[in-house]
């Protein structure tokens, strides 16, 4: 059981710019309530130690954020705004200082009792700040922060983030709390590690073109075949799964799909190919996620001859011309999706095949003139923001209809490059960053998040969700073919 100690509003240091901010139509494309995740502080450094060297207690940690976070939002001022609804749908912004919430919290139970903190668990939710969406949209705040102190002699803290999508992406939410935690130990920020804020520069240009690509990223993912909807396995029942691979698993796999990379191969439609006609060897991204594509195939026993396909999003600050800045505050993420493949392309070919469509996803939204492409699709969609809109209820959360991206399909959203463990609050840095919640429905979604040791990256933690009957032999699976 948590207690709430005390319950700050939040507002920026010094007077910001007021009025309403343009959000982009890139903005508009993602759930705007809020993303939850959770960092956890070694007990080892319970309480950690300021330069005088003596032990600094929840109250003037609480104290220090606070303060931090009133100079931070000076930058980031759009994060105290709140998000309003226009007449045509569209999602705004106004920039009116209303803050943020900053909740300080002691827990009755030891950091040990929560076991692995697996998202979705009952206990982990009263570590992470509550939200009323029963409230109006312009009536809640888009950023919102607990820290909690756990209870006993080995103590730690919990620092639980709510973050607003509609705001900004991963790398926008974590630039910002990394920013965040350098001004709470002390340090100042560089010029360069400022926010950009102007989201015009994703506005696409008028008047809008036709798409010069098909943009299958925007519609239906095949069905299990014989079927004219995804209802029967929507209401199928799911369970989690947290599997960690080693840097040492990540390399085996790199070294089995490089090592398969030019293998020509026959009866996949493509001639005498090769799996890998670039030199460039496959990414870490590339290999786990053809690594996870053909142990979910397997694992559903799928007919070999099932369209199947695996759908996500890539980060395009630098795959415009120009370039975003790094440090663009907001949404900068480009869908997309495999090629349509057969499960038994994917179960019986090596895992260079499957990592082969993956860059091919890759390659398509690192195209400037794909993703300028996307812009006018998206922005000329007839009645777009109501089809939008209907992905979710009016509190933001997932509704039962929503595009479906579960079985046969997958769609994964990767993490792995973040700088989560950059996020040293005077606490050193955490030894745990995860999300605190994955739909619990077969949206067929896989996170992938950097190791818990941030060792630099190159372990990797797969957060899923998968049908319950076909979750053991999935974890069979993922190990034996390693």
């Amino acid at each position: 059981m948590v207690t709430i100690l005390g319950t700050h509003t939040v507002i920026p240091k010094e007077e910001t710019p007021k009025g309403l901010l343009w959000l982009s139509d890139n903005d508009q494309l993602w759930r705007w309530s809020h993303t939850p995740s959770i960092y956890l502080y070694n007990p080892k450094q319970n309480n950690a130690k300021n330069n005088n060297n003596t032990v600094v207690d929840v109250n003037v940690l609480v104290e220090r954020m606070r303060d931090s976070l009133s100079e931070i939002l000076v930058h980031y001022y759009p994060l105290a705004g709140r998000l309003s609804w226009t007449d045509g749908g569209r999602l705004e912004l106004d920039c009116n200082a209303k803050g943020v919430l900053l909740l300080e919290a002691e827990s009755k139970k030891s950091m040990a009792e929560y076991g692995d903190f697996t998202p979705n668990e009952p206990s982990i939710k009263e570590l992470i700040p509550a939200v009323d969406y029963s409230r109006q949209i312009n009536e809640l705040p888009l950023f919102l922060a607990q820290v909690t102190k756990f209870y006993g002699g080995d103590g730690g803290f919990a620092v639980g983030i709510l973050f607003s999508h509609a705001i900004g992406d991963g790398p926008a939410a974590i630039g910002f709390i990394n920013s965040w935690a350098k001004l709470t130990r002390g340090a100042k920020l560089d010029p360069s590690e400022l926010p950009f804020l102007d989201r015009t520069v994703l506005k696409p240009t008028e008047p809008l073109t036709p798409p010069l690509f098909d943009h299958r990223e925007f519609k239906p993912l095949p069905l299990i075949l014989g079927r004219t909807d995804s209802i029967e396995e929507q209401k199928k029942k799911t369970t989690f799964a947290r599997l960690k691979l080693t840097p040492e698993h990540v390399q085996k796999l790199k070294m089995n799909a490089n090592a398969n990379a030019n293998v020509t191969v026959n009866g996949n439609g493509n001639g005498n190919a090769p799996h890998n006609p670039s030199p460039r060897p496959y990414s870490r991204f590339e290999i786990i996620s053809a690594h996870i594509w053909r142990c979910a195939c397997k694992a559903r026993n799928l007919e070999e001859n099932q369209p199947t396909v695996v759908r996500f999003n890539v980060d395009i600050r630098n795959r415009l011309n120009p370039p975003l800045p790094q440090n663009y505050f907001g949404n900068a993420l480009g869908p997309t999706v495999t090629p349509t493949c057969y499960a038994k392309e994917i179960t019986t070919q090596p895992i260079s095949y499957a990592a082969q469509k993956i860059r091919e996803a890759v390659n398509k939204v690192s195209n400037h003139e794909f993703v300028k492409s996307q812009m006018h699709y998206v922005a000329g969609f007839e009645n777009r923001w109501d089809l939008i809109r209907t992905h979710y209820s009016e509190k933001g959360e997932y509704r039962a209809d929503v595009p479906f991206f579960g079985n046969p399909n997958i769609i994964l959203g990767s993490w792995m490059s973040m700088p989560f463990y950059e996020a040293d609050f005077g606490l050193g840095k955490p030894f745990y960053f995860g999300p605190c919640g994955l739909c619990p429905y077969d949206r067929g979604m896989i996170a992938l998040m950097p190791d818990e040791d941030g060792d630099n990256g190159y372990g990797v933690v797969v957060y899923m969700h998968f049908q319950v009957d076909h979750m053991k032999d999935f974890i069979k699976y993922f190990w034996e073919d390693i």
